[in-house]
């Protein structure tokens, strides 16, 4: 989980907030995505990650008739991966479980940044972020099960 957390932390520098920033990230079951995406969009299917900013409008600023609280940090929201839905899709992509797990986890952050996807443009800009990210942290390694780092072939590196 330490090394998804470093994805939160790429991502949040790469948009070079002003304020400091917390992002609750949840790892969990295709089930829990599933109820949560039924009962908070309306969709009852499966999906890979969800947000839920805490903010109006995601901006990520601190401006706003609200003070910070005591930690001087704002509260983002929550970025909820569903894990069997990831292996899927790194299997389909080609790629490895690591890559896809960051491109999902920078997706989700984005989302609570106030990005969409919902229109072409939106969706390039997005999306090369959420790859750029990715790509910048190719190189580390996620720790194995038994929380020493896993061996390149482990981590589906060649």
């Amino acid at each position: 989980m330490a090394w998804l957390r470093s994805v939160v932390r790429r991502t949040l520098e790469s948009e070079r907030l002003r304020t400091p920033a917390e992002v609750s990230l949840t790892v969990t079951d295709d089930a829990t995505v599933r109820a949560l995406n039924a009962r908070y969009r309306g969709l009852d299917e499966n999906t890979d990650v969800l947000s839920f900013g805490l903010s109006e409008g995601g901006s990520g600023d601190a401006g706003g008739p609200f003070a910070l609280p005591p930690s001087g940090r704002i509260q983002l929201g929550d970025v909820v991966l569903s894990y069997p839905q990831a292996e899927r899709q790194a299997r389909q992509a080609g790629h490895t479980m690591a890559h896809e797990a960051a491109i999902l986890v920078a997706h989700g952050v984005l989302h609570l940044l106030g990005y969409d996807h919902a229109e072409p443009e939106e969706e390039r800009v997005m999306f090369g972020k959420q790859e750029a990210v990715a790509a910048e942290i190719e190189n580390a390694v996620p720790p194995g099960r038994n929380g020493r780092r896993a061996p390149r072939e482990q981590a589906g590196k060649s």
